[in-house]
């Protein structure tokens, strides 16, 4: 056989002029193609190997930082050059939000050529560290060992790991000491168990084979101070089951809820599983100005608190209300913006298509006293429709929040059809929301932009837009 032929280039001294979509650093190859670089900051010079090869660019590791950016900083995390999850940890957090901004500004007008307003700058985030409120991590008995470990022919005779996936790689683990992205117990939980846990001989999960007992572990924190953890296990074993879950109990009695799962099913997805509670009560709060939400494990709440309150007060300042409008909040998942907005508002419709969400809605709107909201579940191309309208009313604003994809065409043309006075449209994808402005851009003028960061030391970032109609 011959040999295996290679596409991979080595491009010395590239300057890295940018950030990118998905995170990526951009430079420019000796051929003038775009190089999209994904370990690397704007400013830097680096040596680069490349990984594709496509007809308008390539994508590459820088191997060699030549020279290194003034945009840089030091990351604080041990794992930052494994994990993946915190890929802008190298840049200043001042600069992160400029790109953020860019991002967010270059996607409205390239993609959807919209006339903008003077944007307002992006809201960053009090805290850029432990900021999230839910971590889940994956058990393996086959932990993945760096280049430099496989090298050093050094036996590695434990190899149970309890972190994050690797990149790519769906059955390898990274075993986490200290993560920075959920405040303490947080690691101090994770670390117990897996001390604990190897110490009394249960099996990690091996996802190649499918076997062994120890499967996920979900950590959830909310500011009131509370706190939830859930073991998923692969298979009942009352013993070890026991025995781990009264470890926790008596060693973290901080612990307001004790929950467990036992799934044997090919992937480790919870939504369709039986949650079932060992110690306290199934569920914890979150509250927001004089608001309480009650979550459990299943339920679905912006993962930064701090920042979603900041994102909703920018959402009810666009909306402007006044008390006397009819608000539809659509995408309203579990319903806080709904319920955030409903003291200022006539009355809110919230609509979403997950049956579980809108049961919460209504179980946390009866919790706080919220008699001027109604919840309706479905299809939101399907429920969103003429009919709907007719019984409910025609409103006044439109609240919309809808996933990464954006809104289905079908409800942009519903909106038109309906045509509010005001959209206040938050997005988590500026590319998607871009393409929705332009499809309302003939009757409705963006006249407020207000990007915000939810995630410090990510690419991702949140746009908030308030549409007026055109007179």
């Amino acid at each position: 056989m011959g040999r295996r032929k290679t596409n991979r280039k080595i491009f010395e001294n590239i300057a890295v002029t940018d950030a990118g979509a998905k995170g990526k650093a951009i430079g420019h190859a000796p051929d003038g193609k775009v190089l999209f670089i994904n370990n690397a900051v704007p400013g830097d010079v680096v040596h680069v190997q490349t990984t594709k090869k496509r007809k308008a660019y390539y994508e590459g590791t820088a191997t060699e930082v030549v020279t290194l950016s003034r945009k840089r900083t030091e990351p604080q995390c041990q794992h930052f050059e494994f994990c993946g999850g915190c890929k802008w940890q190298h840049m200043d957090y001042k600069y992160q939000l400029e790109y953020k901004q860019q991002e967010v500004v270059n996607n409205l007008t390239r993609l959807g050529k919209i006339e903008l307003p003077e944007v307002t700058p992006i809201a960053g985030s009090k805290e850029q560290y432990f900021y999230r409120n839910k971590m889940e991590f994956g058990f393996s008995d086959s932990k993945w060992l760096t280049l430099e470990q496989i090298k050093s022919g050094e036996v590695i005779e434990d190899r149970n790991a309890l972190g994050f996936h690797i990149a790519g790689m769906w059955d390898k683990i990274l075993d986490i000491e200290k993560c920075h992205l959920q405040r303490d117990p947080s690691n101090a939980i994770r670390n117990g168990i897996k001390e604990f846990a190897t110490a009394n001989d249960m099996a990690f999960y091996n996802a190649r084979n499918q076997e062994g007992l120890l499967r996920t572990l979900m950590i959830r924190t909310s500011t009131t101070g509370e706190l939830m953890v859930l073991v998923q296990f692969y298979k009942e074993d009352v013993q070890k089951r026991e025995l781990l879950l009264n470890y926790i109990k008596d060693t973290f009695t901080e612990v307001t809820s004790l929950l467990y799962v036992i799934n044997g099913k090919g992937n480790d997805t919870i939504y369709d599983q039986e949650v079932i509670c060992y110690a306290g009560r199934d569920h914890i709060f979150e509250e927001m100005e004089s608001l309480k939400f009650k979550i459990n494990a299943k339920s679905f709440y912006q993962t930064n608190s701090e920042q979603a309150y900041e994102l909703y007060k920018i959402t009810r300042d666009f909306a402007g209300l006044t008390g006397n409008e009819l608000v539809y909040d659509l995408y309203t998942g579990t319903g806080t913006i709904a319920q955030f907005v409903a003291k200022k508002a006539k009355k809110v419709i919230g609509v979403e298509a997950v049956p579980d969400a809108i049961t919460a809605a209504k179980e946390n709107a009866k919790l706080n006293g919220i008699e001027n909201a109604e919840f309706f579940v479905g299809d939101m191309k399907k429920v969103f429709n003429s009919e709907f309208i007719a019984t409910h009313g025609d409103p006044d604003i439109i609240i919309t929040d809808p996933p990464r994809d954006g809104m289905h065409k079908d409800v942009v043309d519903q909106i038109l059809n309906i045509s509010p006075q005001k959209i206040v449209y938050v997005s988590c994808n500026s590319a998607t929301q871009a393409r929705d402005l332009a499809l309302l851009d003939d009757v409705y003028k963006v006249t407020k932009v207000q990007p915000v960061d939810m995630f410090p030391q990510t690419h991702h970032v949140e746009n908030v837009v308030l549409l007026e109609k055109r007179s």
